[in-house]
Formats: structure tokens, C-alpha cells, sequence
């Protein structure tokens, strides 16, 4: 049982994708993830009964022609990054039935969810994504909120990303959803896509070899155990139990893409806290966050401190 639902990079591969998450997979059934590395040829997302969430993971920029049931065709460009910690990116939500074609060079991400409910086209802008730090201490993070309820209006997907500074937790306390609980727990699937890198403010020789750990643990819901050394590409999948912590290796930085949705009518990230564990969080109350959060486009000296970040920045109370 150990490790089951970890795949190292490549494990998922098929076509020209890196990594395919969707209902094929044994126990899974409610969220999508395609990784592709582009070189410059087109390739195709074909129109199915799901909706997408696209999201540049690095790269300069993506051209992303669609066309939807509704003959709401059209083109958008989305401003790449260059690698998931240099802050957000802009994103693309695609209606379910939407066909659409992708060119660019780089890495992409591709959400998605089972449903037959249509939304319009969405384009979210990186300048407009929700920045929000959670925790605090050794235990902040900084999280980009493009697909959550505070950002594009999906029908099931709930996606954000997390970057964790070295040394640094997050996914903690560990919690669980799924359960439907009203008013206090959703079911919910959900994929961890890794990324690590060197802490931009060191010097590492080629031999560095960027990790982090993450565990997830079972539930009354199911049995369920992962214990894995964690790096750029490797994919955990949780469809059930309690998930955390991630823990960010001295040297290196980590960051992890969350895609959740569920069979529940209320598109709510709702979750309970192992009961051993959730206290931890009322001791973050009153402490400063990590001061190298949050992580902007760039990492000049002095221009990553900034802590001006609107009414989300000061919710300690979510603690991804």
C-alpha cells in the first residue's frame, strides 16, 4: 500500500504528454491533470465533457486557439514565467465540450474536471491572480489562488499553487476531505503536482538535486500511505485520508499545484484537521511570516518583501 498513489515523473506519460491524470486510473474519477513540455508544435485538446484550467508552468508564452460548443471561438496568449517560483501566471478557463490548440514553447499545466455544466471563456491575468500567505514562521507558504472560488468561476475545479520556501512546511496541519459533512467537510479528490528548485538566493554546484518529502496517511474513509522523497514532475494523487505535511529541504525551494473536485453540489474546499494535530495552528496566531515570502517575478534584493497583499494575506485561519 505504501506509496500506491505516488507516481515519480514519467509514470503517467502517454503521447506528448509527461503526465495524464483522468478516470483511467484505477479509484479515480473526479479531476484531470495534463503536464506537456511544448517545443513548438501544436498539440490539440480535444473536446470532451470535462472543463479546463490552463496554466504555464514556465516558458514565455503560449497561443491557445479554441473553440467551444456555443461557437465561441477565439485566441488568447498567455504570459508564461520563467519557472513556477518567479510568482503567478496567466491562466485560461475552457468550458466543457471545448476544443482547443496549444503552441508555445515551455511547460504547461491542464486542469480539469468531469461535468456537463457550461461557463464562459475566462482569461485571468497573472497581475490579477489572489496572492495569499498562510501560516507563519517555519510553517508560511504563499499560495496563488487562480482557481479557487476567489478566482476564475469553474463548475468543480479548485486549483491553486503553493510555494514553500526552504526548510519551510506546508500541507499542515495534516487534514482530510472525504467526507461530505455539511457545513464543515467536501469530498474532494486531489492531485500535488512537485516542482523544487536551489533557493534563488544560493549558489548550489550541478550535482544539487532539489527534494522535498510529503506524506499522506489513512482515514476512516480509506486506507491510504505515502511516504516519498518528492522532485520536479513527480505526482501524488489523494482520494482519500489525511494529506501532509510537505516539507521543503534545507537548499531548496518547493512548490506543488493542487487540483481538487468532487462529486458534492458545492464547489467548497471544506476539510477537517487530524485532531492530533490541528492545534498547531492556533500557535501561528501573533507570529510574522517567513519575510522571504511572498516570491515575485523577480529576486532582487528587497522586492520580495513587500507584504501589501489585500485582505487575503492576513487569513491565517487556512492552512494549506
Amino acid at each position: 500500500m505504501i506509496n500506491d498513489w505516488f507516481h515519480p515523473r514519467g509514470t503517467l506519460s502517454s503521447g506528448v504528454f509527461e503526465s495524464v491524470v483522468d478516470d483511467s486510473l484505477p479509484g479515480w474519477a473526479h479531476t484531470g491533470l495534463l503536464i506537456v513540455d511544448l517545443t513548438g508544435d501544436p498539440v490539440d485538446l480535444p473536446a470532451e465533457a470535462v472543463e479546463r484550467v490552463l496554466v504555464p508552468l514556465s516558458g514565455p508564452s503560449f497561443t491557445v486557439d479554441y473553440s467551444t460548443p456555443g461557437g465561441d471561438d477565439g485566441a488568447q496568449t498567455l504570459t508564461g514565467r520563467p519557472s513556477v517560483f518567479h510568482g503567478p501566471a496567466d491562466c485560461l478557463y475552457l468550458p466543457t465540450g471545448t476544443a482547443a490548440t496549444v503552441t508555445g514553447t515551455g511547460r504547461l499545466a491542464v486542469c480539469a474536471a468531469p461535468t456537463d455544466i457550461s461557463r464562459p471563456v475566462q482569461y485571468l491575468p497573472a497581475a490579477e491572480v489572489p496572492l495569499e500567505l498562510r501560516g507563519a514562521g517555519r510553517s508560511s507558504r504563499q499560495v496563488h489562488n487562480f482557481a479557487t472560488p476567489a478566482g476564475l468561476d469553474c463548475v468543480k475545479i479548485i486549483a491553486c499553487e503553493v510555494i514553500t520556501p526552504s526548510e519551510n512546511w506546508s500541507s499542515y496541519p495534516p487534514h482530510k476531505h472525504d467526507e461530505a459533512v455539511p457545513g464543515s467537510e467536501t469530498r474532494l479528490e486531489e492531485i500535488y503536482y512537485f516542482e523544487s528548485a536551489v533557493s534563488r538566493d544560493l549558489d548550489a554546484p550541478e550535482s544539487a538535486d532539489p527534494f522535498a518529502l510529503f506524506s499522506t496517511y489513512s482515514s476512516p474513509a480509506g486506507e491510504i500511505e505515502t511516504s516519498a522523497i518528492v522532485r520536479t514532475g513527480d505526482i501524488a494523487l489523494v482520494p482519500f485520508g489525511y494529506h501532509g505535511p510537505l516539507a521543503a529541504a534545507p537548499g531548496y525551494d518547493n512548490y506543488y499545484l493542487n487540483v481538487m473536485a468532487g462529486p458534492d453540489a458545492d464547489r467548497a474546499w471544506l476539510i477537517t484537521d487530524d485532531p492530533a494535530h490541528g492545534w498547531v495552528r492556533e500557535q501561528w496566531e501573533g507570529q510574522d511570516f517567513d519575510p522571504r515570502l511572498p516570491y515575485t517575478a523577480e529576486a532582487v534584493a528587497g522586492e520580495n518583501r513587500t507584504t501589501d497583499l489585500g485582505p487575503a494575506a492576513e487569513d491565517r485561519g487556512e492552512h494549506r
